[in-house]
């Protein structure tokens, strides 16, 4: 532990714990391989951040600044966010800094209640993000999370649907 910070990666489950992945295609491929048309998922920007040792709860806000530059979008764009959040004072950090209500986030759950291998509780929040805002009509969204080694990455994407 260092003195001042949070946490430290000790706390961290070991990256073999559990796999995911997700396949990203093309729009064409993507359309080839869809179960139902009439909603699209694109990714808007994509961002990633180390912060100073011992404070990985904050990583994730720096590389959402990232995602959000790169999609040309402000955290005022977006409507729903999800996050692997290992520690409660994840979200709190995020919300603070931010501005997004710590209320609208994690909607269906998150990391905390699920356990906490990395891959199958990344992916399963991106999943259930885009689920949300399919189930909202579309929307763009926000997935982002630490990872020990003080780091964390976030994706922007906008998911629409024909239907709503």
């Amino acid at each position: 532990m260092r003195e001042g910070g949070t946490s430290t990666y000790g706390g961290q489950t070991h990256p073999a714990d559990g796999n995911a992945t997700a396949i990203v295609a093309s729009r064409h491929r993507a359309r080839d391989l869809s179960r139902d048309l009439a909603i699209e998922i694109a990714i808007l920007g994509f961002g990633l951040a180390r912060v100073e040792p011992a404070y990985m709860p904050m990583a994730p806000i720096p590389a959402t600044a990232r995602a959000l530059s790169a999609a040309g979008l402000a955290i005022a764009d977006i409507s729903a966010v999800k996050s692997h959040n290992p520690f409660a004072v994840n979200n709190i950090a995020f919300a603070h800094e931010t501005g997004f209500p710590l209320a609208k986030m994690n909607n269906f759950g998150c990391s905390l209640i699920w356990d906490h291998p990395q891959a199958p509780t990344g992916m399963r929040a991106v999943i259930e993000l885009i689920e949300e805002l399919a189930q909202r009509g579309g929307g763009r969204g926000l997935f982002q999370g630490c990872a020990a080694g003080d780091t964390a990455m976030a994706v922007v994407m906008e998911v629409s649907d024909e239907r709503g």
